[in-house]
């Protein structure tokens, strides 16, 4: 094939060459990006301010999460980032098969931190620790009690994690997208800016785990609160 024929294949209409659609195409994944930090920062700064109002009750409700899966967690989307990275490289040098080996790499690690996670929230859905009605918080005597500050802790780490594996979610079905796209060849060493931004979105999802899991699990990891899961 040409040069003039690779400089053309998968470029739409409405850019002049490859190089003018991956900046728009970067450009327009740093904005997404963007505003994904303003509205995850809502919700950390929802966070430290309650926090800092009931800095005892959420470490009493930190107690309650098991520090190990979350620390399980944190270890596997580590590695989906390299997996992911490597895709990346993969495509930049035009490797068909390296590119479907990270993208799969990639799905298969942040699956298995879905699973992880349901069976966190299964737990907490068996003590009755999801807000609402039906919450019950153990005090000091194990007795539950009901509308306490920690019922706002695990509002927030609910909605903050909740929201973390919806866009994992959304990033698995992605992956799923592109590598049905990575066997038909249409990665090449020329247009390979699809790999590259998702590479990114994946990369600040993990990231936003990485703040998660300090902030919720390890506040309270040695408060010694009875009830806490070991």
């Amino acid at each position: 094939m040409s040069d003039h024929a690779h400089s053309t294949v998968g470029l739409a209409h409405h850019f002049d060459d490859l190089e003018q659609q991956k900046e728009s195409g970067t450009l327009g994944m740093w904005a997404f990006l963007i505003t994904e930090v303003l509205f995850f920062g809502g919700l950390f700064g929802a966070y430290a301010v309650y926090r800092s109002s009931y800095p005892d009750a959420f470490m009493r409700a930190s107690a309650q999460l098991d520090v190990n899966l979350g620390g399980i967690n944190t270890i596997v989307l580590i590695v989906s980032s390299l997996t992911m990275a490597l895709a990346v490289y993969a495509a930049q040098k035009g490797s068909k098969g390296g590119i479907i080996a990270g993208l799969v790499g990639t799905w298969v690690f942040g699956a298995a931190f879905l699973v992880v996670k349901y069976f966190e929230y299964k737990h907490k859905w068996e003590h009755h620790l999801i807000p609402g009605p039906n919450f019950l918080f153990p005090d000091a005597h194990g007795v539950g009690q009901h509308g306490t500050p920690e019922q706002l802790y695990f509002a927030l780490y609910f909605a903050m994690t909740g929201m973390h594996a919806f866009h994992m979610i959304i990033g698995l079905v992605i992956l799923v997208w592109m590598m049905k796209k990575a066997r038909r060849g249409d990665f090449t060493v020329h247009n390979y800016a699809l790999v590259e931004n998702f590479g990114l979105y994946w990369h600040f999802v993990d990231i936003v785990w990485i703040f998660l899991f300090p902030l919720l699990y390890l506040i309270g990891a040695h408060s010694g609160t009875p009830g806490a899961p070991h």
